[in-house]
């Protein structure tokens, strides 16, 4: 598993691409697994605050209990519908797997809300995580083939092709 700093230092170019994808839209889509292990889908706002990828929820909400219980998560950027004229004008998405990790010290939640231009007193129960990144993924068209970027701590930027 792996930090944000980490996709960044190994492949820069993919990781400005990405973060453009996740700074584009403001919502993203979190999958969680519930307690019975089936899959729960939830909006969530996601972002890179410094050298992390961080996400929180509501007090109580059903994303952050399934998260306490079990971390593991996949994180989905929003999708925009691409010219049907130029399907390369779509700008593509971008996916991460990983685990997430809970912040409870209040100094740090504090100190990340104010990187993020927020007022921590607005934020007094709400549950904070960064993640633990195990994969990163960038889908895109060009042309007339879908290109996808995946990256893993410790293993080169791979792409495939398929038409």
């Amino acid at each position: 598993m792996a930090r944000w700093r980490e996709v960044a230092d190994t492949a820069p170019e993919f990781a400005r691409q990405v973060r453009a994808l996740m700074d584009a839209h403001r919502h993203k889509t979190i999958a969680t697994l519930r307690a019975d292990g089936s899959p729960r889908i939830s909006g969530i706002e996601a972002y890179f605050i410094g050298d992390e990828l961080c996400f929180g929820s509501m007090p109580g909400a059903r994303k952050a209990l399934d998260l306490r219980r079990d971390p593991r998560f996949a994180l989905h950027t929003a999708s925009v519908t691409p010219d049907e004229e130029d399907p390369s004008s779509w700008p593509g998405d971008a996916k991460f797997t990983g685990r997430a990790v809970e912040i409870t010290d209040r100094a740090e939640i504090e100190d990340l809300l104010r990187d993020r231009g927020l007022d921590p007193a607005a934020f007094p129960d709400s549950h904070f995580f960064r993640a633990d990144i195990h994969e990163v993924v960038r889908t895109r068209v060009q042309g007339d083939r879908l290109h996808i970027d995946l990256w893993r701590p410790g293993q080169p930027l791979r792409h495939f092709e398929r038409t």
